[in-house]
């Protein structure tokens, strides 16, 4: 497990203490991602949590296409693969068939919030026990650069050369926000991995998130807003900042519906 710690010689010879390793869960594969994408900390992120909440025998995975499509590759639990925006109905058919386990979906926004809109909302009306890690980088990253349901007013893509326009296109879909409405739905979080703090603010809303899945309580959905430097056409610092200077001010940070822990502390 990543907090397990061993004393090690660091440099100097002198006793040290690991505190952070590679994730137990995380195979040893080189990723196909761009350098600076955010999917890669994210995966870290993913195996740590199921490996802390002990959930190895239990996980179910689904993922379809887009850039995660081959997350299999890099987690060692069981996958499953989804048409494109299916992956919903995949996984409400994986946790009814098998209730005791963890079943959650990867999805990017080209996925989720576009061709597979009405599988997430239908999912979470009817309050599946299952979670969804959202990777909202309001583009489309591997198809060329072009617009997605979550671009920014403004942001150019190749779709939208002199950026988006209200009229034309519409308006940036705020997904995690609608989701809370609906009786279904238990957990609702929207994090970053731009920063360590962030970083580990979005490994507890994973990791609440799963444990939702594993005890039957609700919907769960956990929104990652993450960069993609390369369908941005900025380097990798850059793509940070930007981030950081637009994203989250459309796209605030923080825990939206927690009725787990409403409940609580009622109690």
């Amino acid at each position: 497990m990543m907090t397990e710690q061993t004393l090690l010689l660091d440099p100097a010879g002198t006793e040290a203490e690991k505190v952070h390793g590679r994730p137990r869960l995380l195979l040893d594969a080189t990723m196909h991602y761009c350098p600076g994408c955010s999917h890669g900390t994210v995966h870290r992120l993913v195996a740590e949590a199921i490996d802390e909440l002990e959930a190895e025998e239990q996980a179910i995975g689904i993922t379809p296409v887009g850039c995660a499509a081959f997350l299999y590759n890099y987690i060692d639990i069981d996958w499953v693969q989804a048409s494109h925006g299916r992956a919903p109905s995949v996984a409400t058919a994986m946790k009814r068939l098998c209730p005791d386990k963890l079943v959650f979906t990867y999805q990017g926004d080209g996925d989720l919030a576009a061709i597979g809109t009405a599988e997430a909302i239908h999912a979470a009306n009817r309050g599946d026990n299952i979670a969804i890690i959202f990777i909202n980088n309001a583009i489309y990253g591997m198809t060329g650069g072009q617009m997605a349901p979550t671009t920014l007013l403004g942001m150019k893509t190749a779709t939208t050369p002199m950026g988006r326009d209200a009229a034309l296109n519409g308006y940036p879909f705020k997904v995690a926000d609608m989701l809370t409405l609906l009786d279904g739905v238990t957990y609702v979080a929207r994090q970053s991995v731009d920063t360590p703090a962030h970083v580990r603010q979005a490994k507890k809303s994973i990791k609440k998130a799963f444990d939702n899945s594993i005890h039957n309580r609700g919907f769960s959905f956990v929104e990652i807003v993450a960069t993609c430097n390369s369908g941005w056409k900025m380097p990798p610092v850059a793509a940070n900042r930007w981030m950081e200077e637009n994203m989250h001010a459309v796209y605030p940070l923080g825990e939206l519906k927690d009725l787990a822990a409403q409940k609580a502390a009622q109690e």
